[in-house]
């Protein structure tokens, strides 16, 4: 059984990150979803509209999503170890430097592949472009 894991905020759920988990359960039989905490999502320079536990059952509900966790706040090597994955997907546009990871992996042990996600080529595919577009809505109204 190979078991993908997919990392992220999830706030506002659009397109786009139906793309990104439809496309990382392609990658195996299993599909792990790791939900940011809200500190570790405010560290990251992001203020969730949902709480984490909010985020948590909206991503659980997913139909390409098998399992959702809430990850660690301090060390996201502890979740990966958790979850033993075969396979890490990342979003286009996570900064996540793929050899720094590569490296933090081989220092625990996890032999796992890492690919990076294709971006979803719809309108409104990041949260932060469903926002801009929630504010011009509303300022055409006011």
């Amino acid at each position: 059984m190979t078991r993908v894991m997919a990392t992220g905020v999830f706030d506002i759920i659009h397109l786009g990150h139906i793309h990104y988990l439809r496309e990382s359960k392609k990658l195996g039989d299993e599909l792990v979803v790791v939900v940011a905490r809200d500190s570790t999502a405010r560290k990251n320079g992001k203020i969730p509209i949902f709480d984490e536990n909010s985020r948590l059952k909206l991503v659980s509900e997913l139909k390409p999503v098998d399992r959702a966790i809430l990850g660690h706040e301090d060390d996201m090597m502890k979740t990966v170890i958790e979850v033993m994955p075969d396979v890490i997907t990342l979003g286009y546009d996570q900064k996540f430097n793929e050899a720094d990871l590569r490296r933090r992996l081989e220092q625990i042990g996890v032999d796992a592949r890492i690919i990076r996600i294709s971006k979803y080529d719809g309108n409104l595919n990041s949260s932060s472009m469903v926002r801009k577009k929630i504010m011009e809505l509303i300022g055409e109204r006011i």
